[in-house]
């Protein structure tokens, strides 16, 4: 964990951060489009991860020229999958980019710097979440 986050370093920030708008791989999952707040993953979506860029910590589609993280995974990690607030507002170049809240790999491997919880708790935890929610990431 880190209070410093910067790009690359693969560590989770630390501090509270609200959870967006989430995506669901609608292959993989039950229709899950009448949970408000979630948004149907495809497989041309990624997420800005080049800090000189315009779209920075931003979801881009995969074609766009400059780096970028794929959210259409092999994995199951990112069956459902939560971006939050981190460096969002201001955007801060370097900061860090694509911190989201998402499923474990089955053999719970660590991530880059996101949270990870199993699809299980997941499930449990899904009904709960609103507008409202906040992730709070402490030492």
């Amino acid at each position: 964990m880190s209070r410093s986050k910067r790009e690359g370093d693969g560590k989770t920030p630390i501090g509270g951060f609200k959870l967006k708008p989430g995506f669901y791989r609608g292959d993989r999952l039950l229709r899950l489009c009448c949970r408000p707040g979630l948004n149907l993953l495809r497989s041309k979506m990624g997420w800005g991860d080049e800090p000189w860029t315009r779209v920075y910590n931003r979801p881009v589609p995969v074609d766009e020229r400059s780096g970028h993280e794929l959210l259409w995974r092999e994995d199951q990690a990112y069956d459902l999958i939560f971006p939050t607030s981190h460096n969002e507002n201001p955007r801060v170049q370097g900061k860090g980019s694509a911190i989201f809240f998402h499923m474990a790999r089955s053999d719970y491997a660590g991530t880059e710097g996101c949270v990870a919880i199993s699809a299980a708790d997941m499930r449990r935890l899904l009904p709960r979440l609103s507008k409202q929610t906040r992730l709070i990431i402490s030492a």
